[in-house]
C-alpha cells in the first residue's frame, strides 16, 4: 500500500489502526489519544486528525469497489 507514508514520524501500521479505529467506530480523537498511550505510544490528538484527513479519501477512493460490488441485499431460499 503505497499511501505515501514516507517521512511520517509514526509506522504506516500505527497510522493506518488509527484511522481504522476513528473511522469505523465511534472514537473521537482523544479516545484515540488516550489508547495509544496506554499502548505506550504518544500520539497527539492533532497528529490523528491531520492523518484522517489526509489519507481517509484515499483509502475511500480503495475500498470502493468492495462497496460497489454489494447491493445491500440479499434473500434466504426457504426450504
Amino acid at each position: 500500500m503505497s499511501l505515501a507514508f514516507k517521512g511520517r514520524h509514526f509506522a504506516p501500521d500505527i497510522i493506518l489502526l488509527c484511522m481504522r479505529w476513528y473511522c469505523r467506530y465511534a472514537l473521537s480523537y482523544r479516545d484515540l489519544e488516550e489508547m495509544m498511550a496506554e499502548r505506550g505510544l504518544s500520539v497527539d490528538h492533532t497528529t490523528i486528525y491531520r492523518w484522517v484527513q489526509h489519507y481517509a479519501p484515499e483509502l475511500d477512493r480503495r475500498v470502493q469497489w468492495c462497496r460497489d460490488r454489494n447491493s445491500g441485499s440479499w434473500y434466504v431460499d426457504e426450504t
